[in-house]
């Protein structure tokens, strides 16, 4: 299956500081893949670059056959890569539908399209009988949905989830990894995850890459990257959940 995603050494430093260097890594077209890797690794920088929030120093992003960089979020946004954040940050004053129907006028031509969008994306995630509450009244788990919703509401081809299970019980983790099972499996959407709990990464994703200070350490199946000693070893001493 042709690369959906492909990302060719890109790096990028702060202040002299490296967060990435030479990260390559390619996320086929309808799978689920995971970023993980410690606290400071790099995984939202890559996920930063990605999205255009941020410039690589070096190296390249492809989207769907096309270099999309540089370029501003909002534009590749509208190419087709969607995004979560790790803090929640909903419009508080508005309803939870509103919230969504701002990420739907994005594809949705007029208001009344954008609100039926984001009605049945609100179904999708469990939220529709909340749609007409205020974000602000919104527990952390439904916050969490939330985020989902509104990325997804953009009708994106990829989707990047950045921590969106960290703070969620297992019963509530498990119920989300469903979801996104079942969006894969119906829309074909393609998922790349940044996640510590590694019970919904070994669930979801059919390839891991594995990012310690800033450089790709390992990659592959699950099953074999989890049993990688420089994963082990890189990963001796963190409270990582599983």
């Amino acid at each position: 299956m042709p690369a959906l995603l492909e990302v060719e050494g890109i790096s990028k430093s702060f202040r002299g500081l490296r967060a990435v260097r030479d990260v390559t890594f390619a996320v086929p077209e309808g799978e689920i893949a995971g970023l993980i890797g410690p606290n400071g690794a790099g995984k939202t920088t890559c996920f930063n670059v990605i999205a255009g929030a941020l410039s690589a120093d070096h190296g390249s992003v492809r989207f769907d056959g096309q270099p999309i960089h540089p370029s501003r979020p909002d534009r590749i946004c509208a190419a087709g890569i969607g995004r979560t954040f790790q803090i929640v940050k909903p419009f508080a004053g508005l309803s939870v539908v509103d919230n969504v129907m701002v990420g739907a006028l994005l594809r949705e031509k007029t208001p009344t399209a954008a609100r039926a969008l984001s009605l049945r994306t609100l179904e999708k995630l469990g939220l529709g009988p909340k749609r007409d509450e205020l974000a602000s009244s919104l527990t952390l788990p439904d916050r969490k949905r939330l985020e989902v919703a509104r990325a997804l509401a953009t009708r994106p081809k990829l989707l990047l989830l950045d921590e969106v299970m960290a703070g969620l019980r297992p019963t509530e983790c498990d119920q989300i990894v469903a979801v996104f099972r079942e969006l894969n499996r119906t829309d074909g959407l393609t998922i790349l995850l940044i996640e510590h709990v590694m019970r919904a990464v070994m669930a979801l994703a059919r390839q891991i890459v594995v990012l310690h200070h800033g450089e790709v350490i390992a990659r592959g199946a699950p099953q074999e990257v989890v049993r990688n000693p420089a994963v082990l070893e890189c990963y001796l001493g963190e409270e990582t959940e599983v």
